[in-house]
This record gives C-alpha cells, structure tokens and sequence, in this order.
C-alpha cells in the first residue's frame, strides 16, 4: 500500500459537505469540493453526501455531471455514499421520486426512505465488519434513512441492524471501489468510516 496522501472529493451540489470534508481529513486524505466535470476529473475518490437524492441526482444533470460520475465510477473510482449517496450509487431503486434516476455501479436495491420521516430519525450503535472489529461499534444516526432491500452475490454486507421493528435489514454494504451507509458518520465525530474509505482509496493509487 502506497502512503501517498490522496485527494478525496466531496460532491457539493447539496447536503452535508463540509461534515464530509471534516471527516475526511480527519481520516487522512487532502480534500476538495466537486461541482465540475474538470473537478471530478483530478480526484482519486469521491464521497457522495447526504441530502435529498432527487434534489442531487436533477443537480447532477443540471451541471453536467451524471455522465462523467458514471463513467468514472465504471472505471473504478473509490465512491463512498452516505444516506443520499446510497441511494445515488443503488443500481435500483424502490420508492423513488418521480423520473428519479440513480447513478448505479452497487449491485443493490435501496428502498428509499425506508424508515419514514424525518421525525423517525434515531440511533444505534452499529458493529460494522472490517471497520470496528478492533473497537466498540459506531454510532449510527439514521435521518430519513433508505435500507439495502436486496444485495447481489458480490456485495459484502459490511452492517445491519440489532434490534427493533427492522432487525437484520442491511445499513453498509461494500462492493469492490464502492462503499455505502445508510447512515450518517460524517456527523458524530467518529471518524473511522471515512478513515476506512481514504484507506480503499490509497489501495487504489
């Protein structure tokens, strides 16, 4: 493994950039933001951030940027998605907006706002295969949260659920470059999920 520092991008078309940004230097990685095609272009990873994914993925066609993602995330960029960003990276989707189109590359179904509203948000403490098997588990704040409805044979299940109405749904998945949390590290101060994606990017340069 190569000890180059890498650029991670975070997209900053909407949602919570600048959490993103504070993790990932935290975790080891020089940062930008992305709102460009030319942007895109220079970074060895990218995190897709929470938000709205309808609101990000017509944004994502208004600046030119849905092709060149996809495309980039064909050749094997390192792309983390948290929450929205889950949804962005599904290769299909349940309970999407209207024309809601997805970016693909994860061989996954998400259910879009699997868990309700926005006053149903909660926390768990979450154990997730090959980031907190030396520690306690992190805490998982779910905001209007998707779950993985079905994952592909491909697909690692990095985490699910303990407890509650929706025990043993999946909340992380990993496949190859691409990482995926239904929840939102970027806000707890924990820092070892991005810490463990600037890691799969640096495998990459």
């Amino acid at each position: 493994m190569t000890s180059t520092t890498p650029l991670v991008g975070v997209l900053a078309l909407q949602g919570d950039v600048r959490e993103h940004v504070a993790a990932l230097e935290a975790g080891g990685a020089r940062t930008t933001t992305v709102r460009r095609a030319s942007e895109l272009a220079e970074v060895d990873g990218l995190v897709l951030p929470g938000g709205e994914s309808t609101t990000i993925d017509r944004l994502l066609r208004v600046f030119d940027l849905r092709d060149p993602l996809r495309a980039r995330i064909a050749e094997g960029l390192p792309v983390y998605g948290s929450c929205a960003g889950m949804i962005l990276l599904a290769d299909r989707l349940l309970d999407g907006g209207k024309d809601q189109q997805t970016l693909g590359g994860l061989d996954v179904t998400v259910r879009r706002n699997a868990f309700g509203r926005q006053v149903d948000s909660w926390e768990e403490d979450l154990p997730l295969a090959g980031i907190t098997d030396d520690g306690p588990p992190v805490d998982a704040v779910f905001i209007r949260a998707p779950w993985v409805e079905d994952a592909g044979e491909d697909v690692e299940v990095v985490g699910r659920l303990g407890a509650g109405p929706a025990a043993g749904r999946i909340v992380a998945v990993r496949q190859g470059a691409l990482l995926a949390t239904s929840f939102h590290p970027e806000i707890t101060g924990d820092d070892r999920v991005h810490r463990h994606f600037v890691a799969m990017v640096r495998q990459r340069l």
